[in-house]
């Protein structure tokens, strides 16, 4: 079972600076994708920024680039979102989510993709 934790949300004034971090934990074979995602009430999901473990290629919502950057550390399975230069419109419940593989009961390899719990940020003016 594979386990997503978050940490880092809270309150920023405009202009300020958070970072987010989401660590994995538990048993799995491997992890292929890491990304974070964010929903505003009664909207959709969207990606904000995501990384491929082994090509480390990385893509962002065109509304972050320049201000959010997406980073890795492989070996404690962690991805962190730095986020500066923060808006209002940045105010939104952030999510982890974590994709790979693990092994099954019978030692089969599953797909995973895990999301952490969320964390609220809030942009105040």
């Amino acid at each position: 079972q594979v386990h997503v934790m978050e940490s880092g949300g809270g309150f920023v004034q405009a202009g300020g600076s958070l970072r987010l971090s989401c660590a994995a934990s538990g048993s799995f074979v491997n992890i292929i994708y890491m990304g974070w995602y964010r929903q505003a009430p009664g909207q959709e999901q969207e990606l904000v920024a995501g990384k491929f473990t082994r090509t480390s290629a990385t893509n962002y919502a065109d509304s972050v680039k320049g201000r959010f950057t997406i980073s890795m550390d492989n070996a404690k399975n962690t991805v962190y979102l730095q986020m500066n230069s923060l808006k209002n419109e940045d105010t939104e419940v952030y999510y982890c989510k974590i994709s790979g593989y693990s092994r099954d009961s019978a030692g089969a390899m599953e797909r995973i993709d895990n999301w952490g719990q969320g964390y609220t940020v809030t942009v105040s003016s």
